[in-house]
Order: C-alpha cells, then structure tokens, then sequence
C-alpha cells in the first residue's frame, strides 16, 4: 500500500512540474528523512513525503514542490484549512463589529446620550402600564361597590365577570412592568460592556483584539392569565 501512495506521489508531484511549464527540466533537491540530502533531475521518489526543491540550471529556485499527502492526510489539512478559514473569518468580523462601534460611538457622551434613549423607551412602557393599573383601580370601585349588595350571595354573573377580567388586566399589566425592568437591567449590561470595550478601543487597543461581548439575552415575557388582559 505505501509503495502505491509512493507512485501516486510522484505521478503528482511530476504532474506539478508538468504544469509549471518545463517538463523534464530542472534540478530537484531534498532532504530524506533520516538526513541524505538528494539530487535529480527528476521529481525524488524517496521525498514524496518532503517539500522538494526545483532548482534552475544556475542555482536559483524556480519552484517548490510540497509533499504528497495520503487521502487521510488530505483529509485532516483540508478540516485544518476550513478551521483556518473560519478563524480568520471570524476575526475579520470581529474587526469589523468593533470599527462599526467605534463609529457609532466616537466618545462617551454620544454613548451615554443613546444609554438614555434606550433607557428612556423601556421607562416609558413602564409608566403607560402603572397608569394602566390605576385606572383599573378606579373602574374597580364601582364594581367592589356594587359586590357589597351582594355579601354572603353569589355575585351575579356579569358582575364576577366584570370582575374577573379587572383583576386579569392588571395582573397583565404586571408582568409588563416586571418585563420592563428586566429590560432595563439587559440594556444597562450590554451598554456596561460596550463602555468597557469602547474605553480600551478608544485608547488604542487594536479592533478585533478583545474577547467578544457577552449581551444578555433578551427577557421572554412570562405567560399571562388564560383569562386575558380588557
């Protein structure tokens, strides 16, 4: 089996020198693996496995012919190349991401100033949901008002009805509140750790050097009553 991996090595390594365009020429240098160093004027079998070196007629390299590899030995440095490749991807996106920051935040004031825009938004959902409930404390009054008649009776269908809904609207209204701090506890973080980031690039640490920006997940809204919200 070696022997054959041989052969087809130097069918190879002969075809590359085939195409460079000067079959039959040239001086073909190596060293074997346990130290001889050879010459020919052909592709050298016994370096199938090593870089060989094609020389010119005066000395000088035209060419290096790189060893043959098995197909398991292909194989492994293809997966090595494609690794390479997502590696040096990924760190052009990670160059990229940070210059993107830098330009969207030349200095701490414009990142501040969108901190507070971000902060403002979820603060706002915050308060339209805490007015919410208190006008559901005032449309409950009347509703409590009118159960009193009814004290140690069933409530009159409408009415528990009424009341039922009341009280699934501001348990609603609840978990969006409970959502909005979560939100602002999620926009603080990730504004935290793209200070802390923006600080080193802004004093001359090279984009792409830092480790990846750790952002919190954004919340998921927890389940609200089966009843639904008015």
């Amino acid at each position: 089996m070696r022997a054959l991996l041989l052969v087809a090595g130097l069918l190879a390594v002969t075809a590359v020198h085939a195409q460079d365009g000067a079959p039959g020429k040239g001086i073909y240098t190596c060293t074997t693996p346990d130290g001889r160093k050879l010459t020919s004027d052909r592709p050298i079998a016994e370096c199938v496995s090593r870089e060989q070196r094609v020389l010119n007629a005066d000395g000088s390299q035209r060419a290096t012919l790189p060893p043959f590899m098995s197909p398991e030995e292909r194989a492994a440095k293809d997966a090595a190349d494609r690794r390479a490749a997502a590696e040096r991807a990924a760190q052009l996106d990670a160059i990229r991401r940070d210059r993107t920051l830098m330009q969207r935040y030349p200095n701490e004031t414009a990142h501040q100033q969108a901190r507070n825009a971000a902060l403002d938004d979820a603060s706002k959902a915050m308060r339209i949901s805490e007015r919410r409930i208190k006008d559901l404390g005032t449309e409950r009054k009347p509703l409590l008002d009118e159960a009193e008649f009814y004290k140690g009776k069933p409530l009159p269908p409408k009415l528990k009805q009424q009341l039922d809904a009341n009280d699934a609207s501001v348990e609603a209204q609840q978990v969006l509140i409970e959502n909005q701090k979560a939100e602002i506890v999620r926009i603080n973080t990730r504004f935290d750790a793209e200070l802390a980031r923006l600080k080193k690039l802004w004093t001359g640490t090279a984009p792409g050097t830092l480790p990846p920006l750790n952002e919190m997940p954004r919340t998921t809204p927890p389940a609200t009553s089966k009843s639904g919200a008015k």
